[in-house]
């Protein structure tokens, strides 16, 4: 064997060696560009963060004084109201006792639960409250009085916070309910305060107020 032939065959040697650890670093190299997207959206959903554009459609996390009352855990959290629909995520929370009683009075949980993004304006137990006795147990007997009640908390698409600094929205109950406010200070029909906004659920964004709305 020549010299020449003895160089031939040293680089095809050389050449045959390498080969494995190029094909293998450009492996790694694909998976690692194509696995970064994956488990930094994993980590995205494993913390419930969003990306920025997301954020901005869903206007954050949900404010407001009332917020502290919300349980840290279990059906009744911010996290699992998330995952029911709006009349049963209402159901899990003690400060809307009342609001649920006449849904289910007026036969409007499936209605809601149904509805695909809502908003609703949930009057707490206080606000109930603030109705003379005689007044609400009026409406609570009467379905038709208390279903045009009800609907007119309910508007056919999902509101954020920054949607509300200035609207006025249709209802389902067909009449207008009119916004105001900015950061974490919200009225609606320049009465009601939203002492726990922008909580989210599978199926609406709920802003919960301290007086019920009384349509025109």
């Amino acid at each position: 064997m020549n010299n020449i032939t003895i160089r031939r065959t040293a680089v095809a040697v050389a050449a045959a060696a390498l080969l494995p650890f190029s094909l293998s670093a450009c492996s790694d190299s694909g998976s690692e560009a194509k696995a970064a997207p994956t488990a930094a959206a994993g980590a995205a959903a494993a913390t419930g963060k969003s990306s920025p554009a997301g954020d901005a459609m869903t206007g954050g996390k949900p404010f407001g004084p009332a917020c502290a009352g919300v349980p840290k855990d279990g059906a009744g959290s911010f996290g699992g109201m998330a995952k029911d629909p709006v009349a049963t995520a209402a159901s899990n929370n003690p400060a809307l006792s009342t609001l649920v009683a006449a849904v289910k009075q007026a036969g409007l949980v499936d209605t809601l639960n149904n509805a695909k993004d809502i908003t609703v304006f949930a009057p707490t137990d206080d606000a109930f409250a603030k109705i003379p006795k005689a007044e609400l147990d009026k409406v609570l007997a009467d379905k038709a009085a208390l279903t045009n009640l009800l609907t007119y908390h309910v508007v056919g698409q999902r509101l954020t916070p920054q949607q509300l600094e200035n609207g006025n929205f249709e209802t389902l109950q067909k009449g207008m309910v009119t916004t105001t406010g900015s950061g974490q200070s919200y009225k609606v029909n320049d009465a009601s305060e939203v002492v726990c906004g922008n909580v989210r659920t599978a199926n609406a964004n709920v802003y919960i107020v301290d007086t019920v709305l009384m349509p025109k």
